[in-house]
């Protein structure tokens, strides 16, 4: 008995691990965090088999499993298109990619399976999130400092800092989706150590503000304050600190931005693209040639949607589709196309269709009301569980529409947006007073 004690201890630790390494490995690249999928998955399934995928399958899981089996139908209809029309891209390569994008699906199911049966313990992982999120800002302030970073990288960009991260300049997103922990931590599992909150938040709040803004990743930056204002109005216990904390916010911002030349013509130039891209919108002045890149880039969705109105034109394959739009207005007034149209919500829509897209929005209901109404709108066990809360307001700043993102269907986004999704039904699941099954 005392050996098989062991050995499910041992099991356990190795999965705590894995799945505490996860904001590590968005630090080390997207072969890392593959191999940080692969090896969850596969330990899991080495370790507890068959029972990996024993799990009550409701209505929301159900729509999960539908939309991966879509974008494997819409992959091979869309390599059949090209095969028949003599297009390129040719062979089957958007099959491909829609069958190895099942590996997001198994992560979901292996995480309900880990935390609804006490399996992994998400101490570890709040810890590793709260170390990465601090080690990514100090990063920031010495590269601001000493014109590289620790690991050697010079900034690419006049306006921003890349930090850990070299030439890709995501740093601000990375503390955006992970600071939150870090504030949860000591409440939820150093209770002995409360008395130190009073100073410890404070000082975390303004290594995290200033990092965000000396990357000059200006969205997350205004989702940071989104997400903390969610908090303070959702989260009674904490709205005395609303004025203290809006304070610090101007306070720091100020300091900032009017000691850095480079902060302030980025900040300069953001609300400049604010006002000039709404004034466009509400004259619906789409076409304007001296439009935002943005703007012309979100335009360029449209005409490419309507390609493959229903089905989409499968993941990954905007990039082609766009430059083979009809060459209308839009071409002549010169919008370009990019990779993607810089919002999930409208790559979603040209790369799976109305279809697919109304499956996401439907899964994306079915959680906001399983976790944020249950918890803040009804009677249920959830108004008790606070380690969910993190997880709740994350979700909603990741699917928050009214953003520019990067793309949906990429390694990193995809994994982060499972990783926060597959976690958060697991708590309400464990809660066993969310749904029924149907």
């Amino acid at each position: 008995m005392s050996l098989i004690n062991n050995l499910n201890l041992s099991k356990g630790n190795f999965l705590n691990t894995l799945l505490a390494l996860f904001p590590v490995s968005f630090i080390a690249g997207n072969t890392i965090i593959n191999l940080n999928i692969i090896l969850l998955i596969i330990s899991t399934l080495l370790f507890y088999g068959r029972k990996s995928f024993k799990l009550r399958y409701y209505t929301l899981d159900k729509l999960i499993i539908v939309f991966f089996i879509f974008v494997i139908f819409t992959g091979i209809y869309n390599d059949i298109k090209f095969y028949v029309h003599d297009l390129y891209p040719k062979g089957i390569n958007t099959t491909i990619k829609s069958i190895f994008f099942l590996k997001y699906l198994f992560l979901y199911l292996i995480l309900r399976f880990l935390i609804e049966n006490t399996i992994v313990n998400l101490k570890f992982f709040f810890i590793t999130c709260s170390f990465s999120t601090l080690f990514v800002c100090l990063d920031i302030f010495y590269q601001f400092k000493f014109g590289v970073d620790i690991f050697g990288y010079e900034p690419i960009h006049v306006r921003k800092l890349g930090g850990p991260f070299g030439d890709e300049l995501i740093a601000g997103g990375y503390i955006q989706r992970y600071f939150l922990f870090s504030f949860f931590l000591i409440p939820l599992y150093f209770k002995n150590q409360k008395k130190f909150l009073k100073l410890i938040i404070p000082i975390l709040f303004i290594i995290y503000l200033v990092g965000i803004i000396l990357s000059g990743n200006r969205m997350p930056f205004v989702l940071f304050i989104f997400l903390l204002s969610l908090i303070f109005l959702f989260q009674q216990q904490v709205r005395k600190y609303f004025l203290s904390f809006l304070i610090l916010t101007v306070v720091f911002f100020s300091l900032v931005y009017n000691s850095n030349e480079k902060v302030k013509a980025n900040f300069n130039n953001f609300k400049s693209t604010v006002y000039s891209t709404t004034d466009l919108i509400v004259k619906r002045d789409f076409l304007n040639p001296n439009s935002p890149q943005y703007l012309k880039e979100f335009v360029t969705f449209y005409d490419t949607w309507l390609m493959n109105k229903y089905i989409g034109g499968g993941i990954k394959n905007f990039r082609w589709y766009c430059h083979h739009r009809e060459p209308g207005i839009h071409a002549k007034k010169g919008f370009i196309c990019n990779m993607h149209p810089h919002n999930y919500y409208l790559e979603i829509l040209t790369e799976t269709g109305v279809i697919g897209f109304a499956l996401v929005l439907s899964i994306f209901m079915i959680i906001l009301y399983l976790s944020f109404y249950k918890k803040y709108f009804s009677k249920s066990s959830l108004n008790d569980n606070n380690i969910i809360i993190p997880f709740i307001f994350l979700f909603i700043a990741e699917i928050f529409p009214f953003k520019s993102t990067g793309s949906f269907f990429t390694t990193g986004s995809t994994t982060y947006l499972f990783l926060i999704l597959g976690i958060l039904i697991a708590i309400c699941r464990k809660n066993n007073s969310i749904e029924k099954k149907t």
